[in-house]
């Protein structure tokens, strides 16, 4: 555990400073920072002095870890040659039947150890994969969820646990299909989980606990009555596909967004996963409930889902944070570029994320996915400031992705430069868990990865 970290810039609330110096407690919170410190009083003290710039560690607010073993590997055309999200999802569906849960931590402990590696620092785990094979519960109901706390504890990374309530397979009551066995619950069986969640997370500040009432085709409107009611972060699929806006509007009347606006709580505990296809009317109302969008552009990419309504949606003064969903990519540079790139693409237009105030999309995108993550995971956490976790990301100023490059130019540079990584040092909660580029157990947790690999893929 570090007491004491020396950087010789580093981006604070308020902006850059200079010769940082921030003091850590014994619970790994920061306690104190300092501009304008002396490395050598670091050094005297017992701290560690770091070469590169600081920037917070960056909120992941939404994953799917068992997913990561399928990146890559969803790919070939189907026969009938009509692939969409729909067609992905039956791939999906096939996957999930493999999985143990010796499996999902495995893979959930890779990637971790990936994200951390890229200056994630924090996890949003929307977990749905809760139950045997062919549907029956384990002997500990929350048996698949406590698998990835422990990954996260295994690898370092900060969690905020997000059970899923998942009963029906299409918008108010529609029968679930097979596929979807391993995820249903009632609203008992859920309670379980979500109870026994909060038990074995209880006191540890490295974690916190959420629900994810998964989508308005997996859940009724009592159901979601019933679950907004419990405590922390609040996470739902929202307007991903245009088919689900359709059929929620053919069923009640109104679109996925505007149906949640007028019959859901939303306020600023509640984070909309894609939001993807909104009018302006909803993002507008959307954003003044505090709501955090959860944007995952690298999988709305991979899945066709469509392009998100940025330029609106800030201007309305919305909150966003970013997710890796099904892990096509995993470090924060490659969802912030893509989420400026698509609405280049979209709009044919450059610096959209920019205006007068903030004229570098970079930080100001860097920015808000600290804010809203921070936000989305219910932890105090994405900012160098008192009182937060001490989650702390060293750029490398050798890197040729950085060379020449400071202050919110350097963000610019690592957001829309090259494909390789600078982030050099990665500190969870004052622990050092990334050195030098590299997980401190990338060795071990890649093996128990292959392993598990090796047997999903028999």
């Amino acid at each position: 555990m570090l007491t004491s970290v020396f950087a010789p810039a580093a981006l604070l609330p308020g902006g850059w400073e200079s010769d940082v110096r921030l003091d850590i407690d014994a619970r790994g919170d920061i306690a104190a920072v300092a501009p304008d410190a002396a490395a050598r009083d670091v050094l005297a003290a017992g701290g560690r002095v770091l070469r590169g710039p600081l920037v917070p560690g960056m909120p992941n607010l939404h994953s799917h870890a068992f997913q990561r073993a399928m990146a890559g590997g969803a790919e070939r055309r189907s026969p009938a040659g009509r692939d969409s999200f729909w067609t992905w999802r039956e791939t999906m569906y096939r996957f999930v039947g493999l999985l143990s849960p010796e499996d999902a931590q495995a893979v959930a402990a890779q990637l971790y150890a990936e994200c951390l590696e890229h200056g994630f620092t924090a996890i949003a785990e929307f977990h749905y994969l809760h139950h045997q094979p062919d549907g029956t519960p384990y002997a500990d109901r929350a048996e698949m969820a406590m698998r990835h706390l422990e990954a996260a504890r295994e690898t370092g990374i900060g969690i905020t646990l997000l059970p899923s309530l998942y009963r029906y397979g299409g918008i108010f009551g529609a029968e679930p299909n097979p596929g979807q066995r391993r995820f249903l619950n009632d609203l008992d069986g859920f309670g379980e989980i979500v109870a026994a969640c909060r038990a074995a997370s209880a006191g540890d500040p490295q974690a916190a606990v959420g629900v994810a009432p998964h989508s308005l085709r997996a859940v009724t409107p009592a159901m979601l009555a019933a679950v907004s009611g419990e405590a922390g972060p609040i996470h739902i699929h929202a307007a991903e596909q245009v088919r689900e806006v359709e059929e929620c509007l053919a069923a009640t009347g109104a679109r996925s967004v505007e149906w949640l606006l007028h019959n859901a709580p939303l306020d600023a505990r509640w984070c909309l996963i894609h939001a993807t296809h909104m009018t302006e009317a909803e993002s507008t109302g959307l954003a003044a409930t505090g709501a955090v969008a959860g944007l995952c552009p690298s999988t709305e990419a991979s899945l066709g889902d469509g392009v998100f309504g940025l330029s609106t949606w800030l201007g309305a003064g919305g909150a966003l944070g970013i997710g890796t969903d099904s892990h096509v990519g995993t470090a924060p540079r490659d969802e912030l570029r893509q989420l400026e790139t698509s609405q280049r693409l979209h709009l044919q237009a450059r610096s959209v994320a920019a205006d007068e105030a903030s004229p570098h999309p970079g930080r100001r995108l860097f920015d808000a996915a600290l804010a809203g993550g921070a936000r989305a995971s219910g932890r105090p956490i994405g900012a160098i400031a008192p009182g937060c976790r001490a989650d702390l990301v060293e750029l490398d100023p050798d890197h040729p992705i950085l060379s020449g490059r400071n202050g919110d130019a350097l963000l610019d540079a690592w957001v829309f430069s090259g494909q390789g990584n600078p982030v050099r040092t990665v500190v969870v909660g004052g622990r050092p868990v990334v050195e030098g580029g590299h997980h401190i157990a990338a060795g071990t947790i890649a093996e128990g990865y292959r392993a598990a690999l090796g047997r999903l893929l028999a």
